[in-house]
């Protein structure tokens, strides 16, 4: 038989094999030129990665519609339970039609395509009892007019689904070529849903080691710059107590980025999504402490016009600061450790203790230790937020860190104030290795910021530091002369500005300087300054 696959056949119904046979179906029937317009409207359609499965079928079945005279079209799908089959998909059938169509695998035609993975054809679906019309979408159609083609889609070899049409059937229509370009778009089909399937367990693969690498304790803290064995100490400090709900002790000179560190415990706890307080304990007022950490109600006190929310309310569910613990009065000492044994605070003018969760984190310069023995601060609070100490070390420690600081505020500061700094000279990296920085990291910071502003050729330079930083060869005023030549300029500096501070007068002079007037005068006639 021409114009029907030879399997085919085995779908039709006994009564209509006479039919199938007589008389033969022209070829022909699918202009190549449409077909391949067609196959390259579901091509580019498949390859849209930016719409859904769903939205993509139904644009395939809304681009076949009006191709060589196919009607409504179809994508079933087995469920995966596997016994079932529902469509999922359809062009020309409305809601509710689509709705009643579910079949049980190797029931009617398309139950039978999806249990055996076979193509069929019905020529006539109003003389096939295998066609069962669950859609009820051509109850007021003439059915004798209306072929059903419907195929498989396979993904790895197993049957996933299947595409069917209804088609306007008329003598020279070649329903063989139509089953053949069908078979072509399923398989397209079904590759297409093999790479959405493949993007998908991609997708969950890396959202799992997202989650595992959320979740995995992280060895290095992006915002703290240094390779230096002290900073890695630091460091691996932060990642075992981040996690935990311990109460932290920041300790380091002024400067060194106490702060920074705090920040970077909450940014790695289980607190992060919750809020990150910081308070400065040695800039409020004494007379305000209270109000400031627990709050105070309406007339509290003179100036209290409303409720106020102290700053351990603010930070409920996340993380407190409190840097410069060390500055605290020992009144204010007793209330903090109130607080944190309680859990609960009491607003400044109430009576009904408010519940608080938050972690606290405590910093300071001070040797707390030695305050204890001065009766400056508290005992029982000392070791209440000395639970996990964590040292930052003086930039002067890390000398090996410099460098990379210095070229992390450089960047900063250049995108900061727009301006084309791009590198340090490598006098100017000398300078900075060779001082003893007592104000740390910050002074390192604005000793860089100072010299992005100055820099007029893309390179800071020794003359753009600090006088502070300067040396006498850098800066040209290096004295000549041997030791003793340069001591004895130095004391001769110091007795003309005792002489000109005392207005000439030697006695007065002498006693500036702590020494008698014999040997005041005796060091002027050396220097010359004074006659015998």
């Amino acid at each position: 038989m021409k114009g029907v696959p030879e399997r085919s056949r085995l779908e039709a119904s006994p009564e209509l094999a006479s039919e199938l046979t007589e008389p033969p179906l022209l070829p022909g029937s699918i202009d190549t030129r449409r077909e391949v317009h067609l196959l390259h409207q579901i091509s580019t359609e498949l390859l849209s990665s930016k719409r859904h499965l769903g939205p993509m079928l139904k644009g395939i079945l809304t681009h076949m519609a009006g191709f060589a005279g196919m009607e409504r079209g179809m994508i079933t799908v087995i469920e995966p339970s596997r016994d079932l089959a529902r469509v999922d998909v359809s062009h020309g059938l409305s809601a509710e039609q689509q709705s009643r169509g579910q079949y049980q695998l190797g029931e009617g035609v398309i139950g039978r395509v999806l249990d055996r993975g076979e193509p069929c054809v019905v020529p006539n679906i109003g003389r096939d009892p295998l066609f069962l019309d669950r859609t009820e979408s051509r109850a007021h159609l003439d059915r004798s007019k209306i072929a059903f083609l419907c195929v498989p889609v396979t993904n790895d070899g197993q049957v996933i689904g299947a595409l069917s049409v209804d088609r306007i059937y008329e003598r020279d229509v070649s329903l063989e070529e139509d089953l053949r370009l069908l078979t072509i778009i399923a398989t397209m089909i079904g590759q297409a849903v093999r790479q959405r399937k493949d993007q998908i367990e991609d997708l969950e693969s890396l959202k799992r080691e997202q989650k595992q690498l959320e979740e995995k304790p992280q060895h290095s803290v992006p915002d703290l710059i240094g390779t230096s064995r002290a900073m890695r100490t630091a460091v691996e400090l932060i990642t075992q107590v981040a996690k935990s709900e311990a109460t932290v002790l920041i300790r380091g000179e002024s400067g060194t980025g106490k702060e920074l560190v705090a920040s970077a415990v909450h940014a790695d706890s289980l607190r992060r999504a919750g809020p990150f307080v910081a308070v400065n304990c040695g800039s409020i007022p004494e007379q305000l402490v209270e109000s400031e950490l627990f709050g105070h109600v309406r007339g509290a006190f003179t100036g209290a016009q409303s409720n106020r929310v102290g700053r351990f309310e603010a930070a409920h569910g996340g993380t407190l600061f409190l840097d410069e613990v060390g500055e605290l009065s020992l009144p204010s000492q007793v209330k903090l450790l109130r607080a944190l044994q309680t859990r609960e605070i009491d607003r400044v003018g109430d009576t009904r203790p408010r519940p608080v969760d938050v972690r606290v984190i405590a910093a300071t310069h001070v040797n707390l230790e030695k305050a204890i023995q001065e009766g400056r601060f508290r005992e029982d609070l000392f070791y209440r937020i000395n639970v996990f100490p964590i040292y930052v070390p003086a930039l002067r420690e890390r000398k090996t860190d410099i460098t990379l600081l210095a070229d992390h505020f450089l960047e900063k500061y250049a995108r900061e104030h727009g301006r084309s700094v791009v590198r340090i000279s490598t006098p100017a990296i000398d300078l900075m290795m060779a001082y003893h920085w007592p104000g740390n990291v910050r002074e390192l910071e604005n000793c860089i910021a100072r010299a992005v502003l100055l820099s007029s050729d893309g390179v800071v330079r020794e003359h753009h530091l600090p006088p502070t930083l300067q040396t006498g060869a850098s800066s040209g005023t290096t004295r000549p002369g041997t030791l003793e030549e340069q001591m004895m300029a130095f004391e001769r500096e110091i007795l003309v500005e005792a002489m000109r501070n005392a207005n000439g007068n030697q006695s007065q002079a002498a006693r500036v300087l702590g020494t008698t007037p014999r040997i005041f005068g005796y060091r002027l006639r050396r220097h010359g300054l004074h006659g015998p």
